[in-house]
């Protein structure tokens, strides 16, 4: 079986992420979870830490790129053959877990992403538009049929790790390592998921993460 970590960018998450860890050890080991507190005021790296779970914890919040590339560095650090990223406020059900991996075991994909489009249903109007729009457009840039290219939920292979790194701080690194990945010629694989939302906006609805994403997308990588 492979050895794959669990990645969870966290900020200010001390209410769900243990939720999210206890979720996730139904089919990893606790020792597989790295949790990297991006500068949180609260006690999201004590509840995490309590747990069991590896935390490597930010001075100050430097964004969800930035908290993703210094988990993925760590990884790389480790002996993990693939590693899962999932956000640390329920979003993402670690329910799932067992699709990605049974995926990666049986057809070898090099990237998998959690698609919640197959069914929007209860997903908030303003989620069904940056989503719908930023997929189109990252399909289109990467000429790859992207299912959902703003889902942080993922399983990554370690050969890409090592040949894609990530220069974006912000929610945009997303998008950027979809962009690197189809350039080098990794394969995408699909998981329907379940995503649970909450009252919050969508990133994309913000001017500067958009600003962001378009020159992302323009990028000559």
């Amino acid at each position: 079986m492979k050895n794959i970590a669990v990645l969870i960018p966290a900020f200010n998450a001390s209410g769900t992420i243990g939720a999210v860890i206890t979720g996730v050890t139904a089919y990893l080991p606790v020792e597989n979870v790295i949790v990297v507190d991006d500068g949180s005021t609260d006690k999201t790296s004590f509840a995490a830490g309590s747990l069991g779970a590896r935390v490597l914890k930010h001075a100050t919040n430097r964004g969800k790129g930035a908290a993703l590339r210094t988990g993925l560095d760590f990884v790389l650090h480790d002996s993990f053959d693939a590693v899962i990223t999932l956000d640390a406020d329920l979003q993402h059900p670690p329910e799932h877990i067992p699709q990605f991996i049974d995926l990666y075991s049986k057809n070898g994909f090099d990237v998998i992403i959690g698609s919640r489009l197959h069914n929007m249903k209860g997903m908030p109007l303003h989620r069904i538009l940056s989503n719908t729009i930023t997929t189109f457009l990252v399909s289109a840039r990467t000429s790859r049929k992207i299912a959902d290219s703003q889902s942080g939920y993922r399983l990554i292979d370690r050969k890409v790790l090592e040949t894609v790194r990530l220069k974006s701080n912000g929610f945009e690194a997303e998008t950027e390592f979809l962009i690197k990945a189809a350039a080098h010629g990794f394969t995408f694989g699909f998981v329907p998921i379940r995503a649970v939302y909450a009252r919050e906006k969508s990133h994309m609805t913000h001017f500067s993460t958009t600003v962001k994403f378009v020159k992302v997308l323009f990028q000559d990588y």
